[in-house]
This record gives structure tokens, C-alpha cells and sequence, in this order.
């Protein structure tokens, strides 16, 4: 399992069933931070050159390096780490592994003392919040390579006002994991294998109510996976609908549109209908995934990242497929996955780039994202057919679903303020799901949370 917008080894809420408080000021403090320790404080060339700091001390010849992962990931880290070495004669990779639940606080933190990582990994949407703090280094020379291998879409997520702050290592995305005996039972047949042919929104319906009419007691039709701080994956109904969240130049919300009532309708007659278990909603304190493989479900969206843990968990005890996720207006899917970044103050600039440029490149790239069951962020390699170490035969659905994420839907997603937007959908969505507040009213509560992020309070609701 993987990392992608806020989630534990890509699980959101596989942690804490309930959204973890957040600061609203959390990027105004990083700025501050960011001013008081860029200002030089000694005279000379020196005082211009490099920042005053603990990292001041650094050899030049030494990287730290942050990560967070399975122990699959983190193992591959460490290999990567040490083949760097061993290509740059003279160089130490100093790397560590934290817990996802601990490295946005204690980035946060040594960003403010001076004492961060030269290099840390980051999911998409928080980028955002260090980017916009000037918080890191620009590395778009030193991934002039993978600039031309790689769409716009995943380009723009490491990117803020022009310039590129992180290499894109891998992407992951949603898709329908579904019990082919049971969909058989309930008399389904064809399922789409081709991305033109998914399931549009009312075909969808019909399959999730013909399985509930079938379903035996105490088992559902399907689950969403936009748990805890997973709310963001609501986005894909709003994109498959025509919608989006802000308008075209993120100036402000655009919610007050027939795409916006359309997508909130269907999405909370999930619940109304009876075809997902209300312990599912947004706030919900169960993760599908894991209704998923003990049977309750016949489907689940579901990320590839769980891959791995579907063939441990589930092993022989029933078989389960993959399909593309629900279209309307058009097809989408969120953009799951992780950046590696380098911070602004990093002892060795050109050093921490080039190890970017080499993580990136097609052989690391493509050897970390097999091993991870992860789908690579270059196009050369997207368009390849890998040996992945788990469910080879189910990733090349992924890897057609994420061809459907679009430079405005990442845009979304990645605004300065994404965090507590985030926490505000969770929160607002499960008003409208489980509490009868009407669409309207809801949209106009997500408006609001989307123009003025800074009135949140620390729990995630309106101040």
C-alpha cells in the first residue's frame, strides 16, 4: 500500500477512524517560519549562500532523507538509496522511515527550526501547502528528462506558479474491485473491460440495486473509499458529472452548478437506497476495504495500493476483478501517490536535485513501482506492460483509469488550502448522506468552506 492525498500508507483513516485536527494557520506559520530563517543573519557571501540553520552544519557530501511507507516501499528505498552511492562515489544517503501519521507534523515542525530533511517524500495535495510557503527547491532543471516524459496532468501537481517543486514518483487511483460470483448470482454477466465501455451512472444504479434486491442479510451492493480524510474522492463523482471544485483560475468555488447538484444527488442516494452501509459514509468509522474482504461486500472502489492486502487477506477464500470507474459526463479518477521533494534550505541544493532526477529516472521509477504495485508517472512507462509483484493481471485497469485524471481535476486538489478543504467535505457530505441536510444547502456549506478555508476550526467544521 501506497501513499496518496491524505492517507496513511495510502489508507485514509487506516490510523484514526476520525479526521485529525488540523491548524487553519498551518500555512501562514510555515511562511513566517520560512521568512525568519531565509533572512541571513551573517555578513559576506557565505551569509547570502546558505541558510543559517542546523542544516548549515551539514556535510555536502550527506543527504537526509524522510520517507513513510510499507515495509515494502521502505525497503525499496533503502535499495535505491545505496545505488545512488554507489553512482556518485563519495556520497552518504542518510534514510529514514517515519509513520504517515507523523510526517506532515514533524516536516512541519523541523521546517520551522531549520533542522528538515534535505529530501522528503509528500502526497500531491500537501505539496501545496509547502510550495505555496516557499518552502521548497525548484528542481525543474534537474528534471528537464522527465519533463518530456510525462503529462501535463501529473506535471501540474508538483508544480506551483510556473515552477516544478517535486518529482512525481508514482500516482495511484480508484477503481471497482467486484466479486464475480456474486454479481453472477445476481444475474450481472458483462462487466466493462474496455475504458470506453464503463458503466455509466444509471447503468450503475441498475447493477448497485440488483444486487441489493439479491444480497443476502447483512451484506451490501458496494462502498465508496472516502473515509476520514479519503473526502476528496468525492471529487470523482463531481469530474465524472462535468463539475469542479474551484473555478478555472482557483479564484473561487464553483459549486453552484447543475454538474455540482447532479453529483451530490446520486452520490447520497447511495445511502437513501440502501446500496452502501451508512458505516461507510464520509465520516464513517469503517473502511470498505475491509468489509470488502470479509465478505460483506460485492463491491468496492477501492485503490491499487490494496492490492497487495486483497491477496494477503482474501487469499484463495473467493476470486475478485477490477473494473473501470463509473462515467457520466465524462470519465475521471483521483490522483492518489506521492512526490519526493527538496527543501529550499537542503545543505547541498545541487545534490538533493540530482537525487530526484535519479529517482525519477525510467529504471528507478519503474523497479519501485513494481515492487510497490504503484503505476509510474512517466508516460513511456504507463504505456508499458510491468511485472508488478502482485495482481499483474488487475493493474492494467489502473493504469487506463488514471489516462481520465485531467489537469483541472490535480488543480483542484492541490490549492494551498486543499487540507482544510478536505476536512470540510468530510464533514459537510456526511450532513447531507446521513443527516438530511438538502443539496443545496450542502453545496452552499462546501462553497463557503472552499472560498474561506481559514474559517475552519480545529475539528474541521465551521468556526
Amino acid at each position: 500500500m501506497s501513499v496518496d492525498p491524505f492517507r496513511p500508507h495510502s489508507r485514509p483513516g487506516a490510523a484514526s477512524a476520525s479526521p485529525p485536527t488540523l491548524s487553519p494557520t498551518r500555512r501562514t506559520v510555515l511562511a513566517g517560519a520560512l521568512g525568519a530563517l531565509a533572512t541571513p543573519t551573517l555578513t559576506g557571501c557565505a551569509g547570502l549562500t546558505e541558510r543559517v540553520s542546523a542544516n548549515a552544519g551539514r556535510r555536502r557530501d550527506r543527504l537526509s532523507v524522510q520517507v513513510y511507507g510499507t515495509d515494502v516501499e521502505v525497503a525499496f528505498y533503502d535499495r535505491l538509496a545505496r545505488r545512488f552511492e554507489q553512482s556518485r562515489r563519495g556520497v552518504t544517503v542518510d534514510l529514514v522511515s517515519v509513520p504517515f501519521s507523523e510526517a506532515s507534523v514533524g516536516i512541519d515542525a523541523a521546517l520551522a527550526s531549520g533542522t528538515a530533511p534535505d529530501v522528503f517524500r509528500v502526497d500531491y495535495p500537501t505539496m501545496g501547502v509547502y510550495a505555496s510557503a516557499d518552502q521548497l527547491l525548484d528542481v525543474g532543471d534537474a528534471l528537464s528528462d522527465l519533463r518530456t516524459d510525462i503529462s501535463p496532468a501529473f506535471l501540474e501537481a508538483v508544480s506551483h506558479g510556473g515552477r516544478i517543486y517535486g518529482m512525481p514518483q508514482h500516482i495511484d487511483t480508484s477503481g471497482v474491485v467486484y466479486r464475480p460470483d456474486v454479481l453472477r448470482d445476481a444475474g450481472i454477466t458483462s462487466v466493462p473491460d474496455r475504458p470506453q465501455d464503463a458503466w455509466s451512472w444509471e447503468e450503475f444504479a441498475q447493477v448497485a440495486q440488483r444486487l441489493t434486491d439479491k444480497a443476502p442479510d447483512g451484506r451490501s451492493a458496494f462502498a465508496v473509499n472516502w473515509q476520514a480524510l479519503g473526502a476528496f474522492r468525492w471529487l470523482n463523482w463531481l469530474f465524472q458529472a462535468g463539475g469542479h471544485l474551484y473555478d478555472a483560475d482557483q479564484s473561487a468555488a464553483t459549486l453552484d452548478t447543475p454538474a455540482a447538484r447532479r453529483a451530490l444527488d446520486f452520490t447520497s442516494s447511495f445511502f437513501r437506497r440502501g446500496w452502501v452501509p451508512d458505516s461507510t459514509s464520509t465520516k464513517g468509522a469503517t473502511l470498505p476495504d475491509a468489509q470488502f474482504t470479509s465478505g460483506t461486500l460485492a463491491m468496492v472502489l477501492a485503490g491499487n495500493f490494496l492490492l497487495p492486502a486483497f491477496s494477503e487477506t482474501i487469499g484463495k477464500r473467493f476470486g475478485y476483478a477490477v473494473t473501470y470507474l463509473p462515467q457520466d459526463h465524462r470519465a475521471a479518477g483521483e490522483l492518489g501517490g506521492n512526490a519526493l521533494v527538496a527543501t529550499r534550505g537542503a545543505a547541498n541544493p545541487e545534490l538533493a536535485a540530482d537525487f530526484l532526477a535519479f529517482l525519477g529516472a525510467p529504471a528507478q521509477m519503474r523497479d519501485f513501482c513494481q515492487a510497490s504495485v504503484l503505476l509510474p508517472t512517466r508516460s513511456s512507462l504507463l504505456a508499458q506492460r510491468l511485472d508488478f509483484a502482485v495482481a499483474d493481471d488487475l493493474m492494467p485497469v489502473y493504469a487506463q483509469q488514471v489516462r481520465t485524471i485531467g489537469e483541472r481535476d490535480v488543480a483542484d486538489v492541490t490549492t494551498a488550502t486543499f487540507a482544510e478543504v478536505n476536512l470540510a467535505l468530510a464533514n459537510e457530505l456526511e450532513q447531507c448522506f446521513l443527516g438530511g441536510r438538502s443539496t443545496g444547502a450542502t453545496l452552499s456549506a462546501l462553497a463557503d468552506a472552499v472560498d474561506q478555508p481559514a474559517g475552519l476550526n480545529d475539528e474541521g467544521g465551521r468556526a
